[in-house]
């Protein structure tokens, strides 16, 4: 599938350049949503030299994941039981890619619906083991078609989030044992992409926002939309620093 090799390989390159990485999270007010990453990667297209990107076609697609494991589900099967498991947890997963030669624009989206912010904490630990698969050289090959994870880095940290109405809250907490060794690895492998890469938190809410407790939060014109950016090297190495409080009128 042209598609998926076309992934692999920009999944990896993505890796060695800036780019943008935004949390989007959609809240209804029944407290269901959708949740998604967003990774702005144009700075690859624009170092790519104009000969290399006349053969590419454009490409705005729209796939899933329980799309990708069928087409894949010989290779899957090889993978020990708790991994298959954890790839599970991505059916619900949408990915969409969008790049575009001529822009020199290369987007990429991984989507999902919850029925509960609380949903999310699987979402983000899934995201965080997919990491972790991929470290070990029997899954590398199976799982990097799937997802840049390897892109997204991991800080070691376990997030949370809760809604009720009245209060939103999103909260990282360092696993102090394992941030000595395992995060200072992830800082080094990629301190030149964290050092000129952003991380966005991009909240959009059923109701206005009365009060928050980060001072730098942006707020859209009718306060239902608040918008954080943190310095992708800074999130890494303080996770804590984007937690926040948010409560609405």
């Amino acid at each position: 599938m042209k598609l998926i090799k076309l992934f692999l390989v920009f999944s990896i390159l993505a890796t060695l350049v800036s780019c943008t990485l935004t949390e989007n999270v959609y809240i209804n007010k029944d407290g269901s949503g959708k949740f998604s990453v967003d990774m702005d990667a144009s700075s690859l297209m624009a170092m790519m030299p104009n000969d290399s990107l006349k053969s590419e076609k454009n490409i705005d697609s729209t796939f899933s994941f329980k799309q990708l494991f069928i087409e894949n589900k010989d290779s899957i099967a090889k993978l020990p039981k708790a991994e298959q498991e954890q790839l599970k947890k991505l059916e619900n997963f949408n990915i969409r890619m969008n790049m575009n030669s001529d822009a020199k624009q290369f987007l990429f989206s991984m989507n999902t619906d919850f029925k509960s912010v609380a949903e999310l904490q699987d979402v983000m630990a899934t995201m965080n083991t997919i990491n972790a698969i991929q470290n070990t050289n029997k899954s590398k090959t199976v799982t990097n078609q799937f997802v840049p994870s390897s892109g997204f880095g991991t800080n070691n940290s376990v997030l949370n989030y809760s809604y009720n109405g009245k209060k939103f809250i999103r909260k990282a907490t360092v696993k102090a044992s394992q941030m000595n060794k395992t995060a200072t690895d992830s800082l080094q492998a990629y301190e030149a992409i964290f050092a000129s890469s952003n991380y966005i938190l991009k909240y959009h809410f059923p109701r206005r926002v009365k009060k928050i407790s980060n001072t730098t939060a942006l707020f859209s014109e009718d306060r239902k939309t608040i918008t954080i950016q943190y310095p992708f090297k800074e999130y890494m190495e303080n996770p804590d620093k984007l937690n926040i409080e948010v409560e609405f009128e």
